[in-house]
């Protein structure tokens, strides 16, 4: 601890140290949950600024009360103009400029709504938008209404529900009572997360804490009645739930079905939105001006990085547990679909893809997690969740902690063969954008994992790469295996249409003859048939197109299972709290709809169509989302699979972008939403095990600006080759190391065996001890 106990250092403690503070009486877990209210209050306020028409200063406004103090929002605003060129000749849909509004959820507490930059050298991040702090945790049972029992009854008018509620102790009550009976001898073996602080996804469900996946929906009780099943797992096993972080409300908004419903006003761009309505936007720790992740559960990796708590949950669907463990240099475990459970009890995106992960600053530690997530009786099932059906053979019988006890030393990885996925490294030639962190995360795999370690490299081939003559190339590649899955597991990839309405593969509809590709839709202008075609590219006869590989056939068409979830999410939420004796009447999309509010008005138009859809498949005349998903994961699976076995590989390594944070607000790389490259949702499309470490920092960056499209409509991204040097430590990337389904062992063995050999992780020196403190001075040394 810092401050008036210099015992024990709380920032960047491990669990292991954590532990032995509390056995050797350096510490107690009062103390310990106490430090971490005390540097929420110092680091976790607002850290962006309103996008404004004219620039001018707004009024003070005060939000929601946080760690015992109310949430207080800059004045100052930033003129649009200042980073969209010509505004003036701008002819589109109305933008949304900033402005401070009431919320939803509580009148009292305003919030920002519409455009946003982030604040340079802001000194907070926004990690976390809900504290267990009895009186703040809940906005149905604030102040008085969470009074504790015995202090007497609750004032009149407090809601039935918070009778309920009040029962259950906050962080700071609950770590008192485990001082109390355990002091300095706890039972690790029955507690193994004894004392450990963890914040979550607000998407997770917790009984005593405001849970809304980060909406500002007004439900009667803004707490359901009932744990997330991983929530309880780790309360049973001694951990302080401690808060809700920040996130992009609704696991990264959903997308819009489409419908009849269409935005009054649109923001120029949402990058670096990792936002929520309720608890606002977070920053990146280590440039406040930038994006937190690449993904929704930006809070959970940030509050891990900033030591506002010692690990969390996160959920991922295609990018966010991976993407903000990446732009905040933490370690992530994210197990394969289903093998721990997620849908059963949160608010998801895309239930199909959606799982959970595990933030820790080691990948010891997120081991160690993981161990303690699994029930004696039941394993990693959950009844609520049946994507948790997993083959038992894919979950080690092993504690997976044991795994992660390699050393550093040379050699350490001699005899493994680890395939290289040059792919997550290609991009345009002439681009300036990727070359930073390309070059450095070639560096590395090949000095660190390849010389340092001894692991042989088998590298995969594009045509956009430069092979390195002393890496072994593979005998058979992702665009090989593809040739040969393809015509057995989705025959239908080939017959895509690009948004210009004309066939993505030209080489494929120039060689076949005239076929219907979609109802009433024939192309081909060649004379094979063809599934001659798919017969002929699976042996090898002729040559696939060009852009046929790993990249291309990620994109999914939407599914309509979002409406789906959430209607079983909101009736099975009214349903726990009739069980306990009390009334939820938002139970429905309509309910819900009406009761909240968004920072984006084209949420509001996208969560109005999503009410209307009645049919749980896509138009019958186009492309099948469900189906698509379900194929796709299968195809991908088995290309993972032919790559290892065919070139005898025990794992995998990919670079998870070559993208550094970009700025909030600002246009995303070649206008690719949320910064997503294509190839980086294989993993999360397959459903696969993927270890993230992080890797290095990169001081120079290539940021896209904003260019006004030709008919003046919309704002499009243009890059740029001028260079913004950034101060040390600079920006992180992340190393991910893969593999299938009960092979956990392997990367969990060269992923502790990386961490420990490269030591990459820096704090973030702005949020270092708090300022005054003896440990301030020797921080991150």
């Amino acid at each position: 601890m810092t401050g008036t106990d210099t015992a024990f250092q709380l920032e960047e403690a491990t669990i292991a140290e954590l532990h032995d503070a509390i056995r050797a009486g350096k510490t107690t877990l009062v103390k310990v949950v106490q430090h971490y209210i005390d540097r929420a209050r110092a680091y976790n306020g607002v850290a962006s600024l309103l996008l404004t028409e004219d620039g001018a200063p707004v009024p003070e406004a005060v939000g929601t009360v946080r760690a015992t103090a109310p949430l207080q929002f800059p004045t100052e605003t930033v003129k649009a103009s200042k980073i969209l060129p010509d505004l003036d000749r701008y002819r589109g849909v109305p933008l949304q400029f900033g402005t401070m509004e009431s919320t939803a959820s509580d009148p009292g507490a305003q919030q920002q709504f519409g455009m946003i930059v982030g604040k340079p050298n802001a000194g907070q991040v926004n990690a976390i938008g809900t504290f267990n702090i009895r009186g703040e945790r809940s906005v149905t049972c604030k102040g008085d209404f969470d009074r504790h029992p015995s202090l007497g009854a609750l004032p009149k008018g407090a809601p039935a529900a918070c009778e309920f509620f009040r029962q259950q102790p906050d962080a700071l009550e609950r770590a008192a009572e485990l001082d109390a009976q355990f002091g300095s001898n706890p039972d690790l073996e029955k507690m193994p997360m004894y004392g450990v602080v963890f914040s979550f996804k607000d998407s997770f469900d917790t009984s005593d804490m405001r849970s809304t996946g980060g909406g500002d929906a007004a439900y009667d009780m803004d707490a359901p009645a009932r744990d997330h099943v991983l929530v309880d797992q780790l309360r049973n096993k001694g951990a302080i739930i401690f808060a809700k972080a920040v996130c992009t409300e609704y696991n990264g908004r959903a997308g819009d079905p489409g419908g009849r419903h269409e935005p009054d006003k649109v923001l120029a761009s949402t990058n670096g939105h990792q936002r929520s309505t309720w608890a606002g936007n977070p920053s990146n720790p280590y440039d406040t001006s930038r994006s937190a992740s690449l993904g929704s559960s930006s809070g959970s990796a940030l509050s891990v990085s900033t030591n506002l708590v010692m690990a969390s949950l996160g959920e991922e669907t295609r990018a966010s547990c991976r993407g903000p463990s990446n732009h905040n240099a933490v370690a992530l475990i994210l197990p394969h679909k289903a093998m721990l459970g997620f849908d059963g009890g949160a608010i998801g995106a895309d239930v199909y893809c959606d799982r959970s992960g595990i933030h820790a600053r080691s990948v010891v530690d997120c081991a160690k997690i993981l161990d303690a997530l699994k029930d004696p009786v039941e394993g990693y099932y959950d009844r609520r969740d049946p994507f948790t059906a997993v083959p038992r053979s894919s979950v080690l019988g092993t504690l997976y902690a044991s795994h992660v006890t390699m050393p550093g030393t040379p050699g350490a990885l001699a005899g493994m063969r680890i395939g290289v996925i040059r792919e997550s490294m290609v991009y345009p030639k002439g681009s300036k954008t990727e070359e930073p962190i390309v070059t450095a995360a070639s560096r590395e795999i090949k000095e660190m994992l390849g010389g340092k370690l001894g692991a042989t490299l088998v590298e995969s081939t594009d045509p956009l790469w430069t092979r390195d003559p002393d890496i072994e190339v593979m005998t058979l590649d992702y665009r090989r295996a593809l040739h040969q899955l393809i015509p057995l597991f989705m025959p239908d990839l080939l017959f895509r249409l690009g948004a210009n309405g004309t066939p993505l593969y030209k080489e494929f509809e120039a060689a076949i003859a005239p076929t219907e590709f979609l109802p009433g839709r024939t192309f081909g202008s060649g004379s094979m048939q063809p599934i001659d075609y798919f017969v002929a590219l699976a042996e090898g006869k002729i040559e696939g197109p060009v852009n046929l590989d790993i990249a291309t056939i990620q994109q999914q068409e939407l599914a309509p299972t979002f409406r789906y979830h959430i209607s079983q999410y909101l009736m099975r939420r009214a349903d726990d709290w009739k069980a306990a004796g009390y009334e939820e009447s938002l139970k429905d999309w309509a309910t819900l709809n009406a009761r909240s509010k968004f920072w984006g008005d084209d949420q509001r138009a996208a969560f109005r169509n999503w009410e209307e859809v009645r049919d749980p498949r896509n138009q019958l005349s186009g492309r099948q989302g469900v189906n698509e998903r379900v194929m796709l994961r299968e195809l991908l699976r088995r290309a993972d699979m032919m790559v290892i076995l065919e070139n005898k590989l025990d794992a995998l390594v990919r670079l998870h972008t070559p993208w550094a944070p970009g700025l909030i607000g600002h246009p995303h790389q070649y206008d690719i939403p949320s910064n997503l490259r294509p190839e980086s949702l294989m993993g999360p499309n397959a459903g696969l095990t993927e270890v993230l470490i992080p890797a290095g920092f990169v001081t120079t960056t290539y940021d896209p600006v904003f260019k006004l499209s030709d008919d003046g409509m919309r704002y499009v991204s243009a890059p740029s080759d001028t260079p913004t040097q950034l101060a040390e430590p600079g920006l992180p990337f992340s190393l991910v190391f893969r593999c299938e389904p009960g092979k956990e062992d392997i990367i969990l063995k060269i992923a502790s065996a990386y961490e420990a050999a490269s030591k990459r992780r820096v704090p973030p020196p702005a949020f270092g001890p708090l300022p005054g403190s003896k440990a301030a001075a020797s921080f991150g040394k």
